[in-house]
């Protein structure tokens, strides 16, 4: 990558400071994943509990994603980062200080101080987002969809990262059989500050180019007057395809894999392998373009992901879940960066403006919809499953209070707690109860789940057969159902396709509204 392709000396520091910032996004969210059995377990959330709390992270990033666009170029890039970069520390304070709200308040203390921990992360996420995308845009107008997708290649890169520490602060068996205990989820959590601090250096001293928009004197009022019309909305609706299907399966891939190879370890790791692939896929999105044209390349990518998610829903072996797991990852790799390189081309007149409101839809989606859509369907599949299958186990595993999604009926999903205890058999109950007694703790909720547990473990050898059964056919029917998704994008993105060929073929704009020299056209589109 050439330094003389961007318009400003430090073109290039101010990209990989961008790609650090995403990375620290990728890999908090890479480690929430593989932590969220521990959250299960220790403060005895449903899936429906945990897709609401990981979805609040994603609602507000998509949030703050489009308010800070509107306001980017007043305030400017550099001030926005700072802010960012005080958010995470916020953050990370917040989420370690979870026990000590349980230990006060129980479980919904628990919740709320997780779902805002969750939230102020996303802050500073969504207010790096909607920097660095109209700040690549404008370092490199000419090439926007490779630059983007550089810019991108952080979120796998972090979510590599984020994975292989998971996988190695697990726990699992040793060489001499004997089982391990998960490194304490706190420290994991932590690791994303390592890049917030990293990004936070890069960035001192450095000046901000103007944007595109900026340098043109377009005032907000014509940004927003140059996207209203039914192409952008219909790229907005197609974004928030693509931010329930990428990152509201992110959120849950880890775990369901794990669940399908009956293996969390071996869950992460296929994780951690689909996300490098990203990561190397995401440097050569330039070069693809230039033979298949930007929506060229989204239509294909959709088909993939049909593809591997349909592949994985049906998945037996070890081998067919990286098989599905790789068409899949291939599939989703350039979604979300080409999506915003095609509104900065077709809309450069909308700015900062135009390309937030497109990540903040995908965002809003994941967050929305995504990650607690998904959590809900595994919590009503499973209950409706096992009450008619095995409805005195159903009774022992279901939280006390049903609770639903936006308007769809109300469940009693199974309760991490108890499915956590079942999984292992009583012992790390026994274990905090025992440290407890040793430090002359008294622990309400231990000594609830424990009574629980007394009655419960006569029948434990059959419940744990059933309960791992029915979770991992409703996981599987989960992701069928999913694969409807990039499904209805591969015809949208048809359709454009199709359009564009009928009105002279896609080109890529510049902010005059004349066709950018040397602009990228698909075969046939010329």
């Amino acid at each position: 990558m050439s330094s003389k392709e961007g318009i400003t000396p430090n073109a290039n520091r101010l990209l990989w400071a961008g790609f650090m910032a995403i990375l620290a996004a990728g890999v908090g969210f890479s480690v929430r994943g593989g932590i969220l059995g521990q959250w299960a377990e220790e403060f005895g959330f449903t899936m429906t509990d945990l897709g609401t709390i990981t979805g609040g992270g994603l609602a507000g990033f998509g949030l703050v994603i489009i308010f800070t666009s509107l306001i980017a170029d007043k305030i400017g890039y550099g001030k926005l980062m700072l802010g960012a970069f005080f958010l995470h520390f916020i953050s990370a304070v917040l989420t370690l200080a979870t026990p000590a709200f349980f230990a006060s308040g129980g479980k919904e203390a628990a919740y709320w101080c997780l779902y805002f921990a969750m939230f102020i992360f996303a802050v500073g996420n969504g207010v790096c987002e909607a920097v660095v995308n109209p700040l690549t845009a404008t370092l490199y107008p000419n090439n926007k969809t490779h630059y983007l997708n550089i810019l991108h290649a952080g979120w796998p890169a972090g979510l590599v990262l984020g994975g292989l520490a998971s996988t190695f602060m697990a726990g699992g068996v040793d060489a001499g059989g004997v089982a391990t205990a998960p490194v304490d989820w706190k420290i994991q959590m932590s690791l994303f500050l390592i890049p917030v601090v990293i990004y936070g250096v890069m960035l001192l001293g450095q000046k901000f180019p103007q944007s595109e928009v900026s340098s043109a004197g377009v005032t907000l009022g014509e940004m927003l007057k140059s996207i209203a019309g039914p192409l952008f909305l219909l790229l907005i609706v197609i974004h928030a395809l693509v931010g329930y299907v990428e990152l509201g399966t992110d959120s849950w891939i880890a775990k369901i894999t794990g669940t399908i190879m009956a293996s969390p370890a071996n869950g992460l790791k296929l994780f951690v392998y689909t996300s490098l692939l990203m990561f190397a896929l995401r440097f050569v999105a330039g070069p693809i373009v230039h033979h298949i044209s930007p929506l060229g390349l989204l239509f294909v990518s959709s088909i993939l992901g049909v593809i591997g998610l349909t592949l994985l829903g049906g998945a037996q072996t070890v081998v067919m879940c990286v098989v599905a797991a790789t068409i899949y990852a291939c599939g989703k790799t350039f979604l979300w960066p080409t999506m915003l390189a095609v509104v900065s081309e077709r809309f450069p007149k909308g700015g900062a403006v135009a390309i937030g409101l497109i990540g903040g839809a995908g965002m809003l989606s994941a967050g929305l919809l995504g990650g607690p859509a998904i959590g809900y369907k595994q919590d009503y599949f499973a209950s409706k499953q096992l009450e008619a299958q095995a409805g005195e186990t159903y009774a022992r595993y279901a939280v006390e209070e049903p609770s639903g999604f936006l308007f769809l009926p109300k469940i009693k999903g199974l309760d991490g707690s108890k499915v956590g205890v079942l999984t292992d058999e009583g012992k790390e109950l026994a274990n905090v109860r025992e440290a407890n007694a040793k430090d002359g703790k008294t622990d309400a909720n231990n000594d609830a789940l424990t009574a629980w547990w007394n009655e419960a473990k006569a029948s434990a050898a059959d419940d744990k057969k059933i309960v791992e059964q029915a979770t991992l056919q409703i996981i599987k029917k989960k992701l069928k159902v999913t694969a409807a998704v990039p499904a209805v994008m591969a015809f949208l993105y048809l359709l454009l396709i199709l359009y564009f060929k009928a009105t002279g073929g896609y080109k890529a704009l510049q902010v005059s509204g004349e066709q950018i020299a040397g602009g990228v056209q698909g075969p046939g589109e010329a």
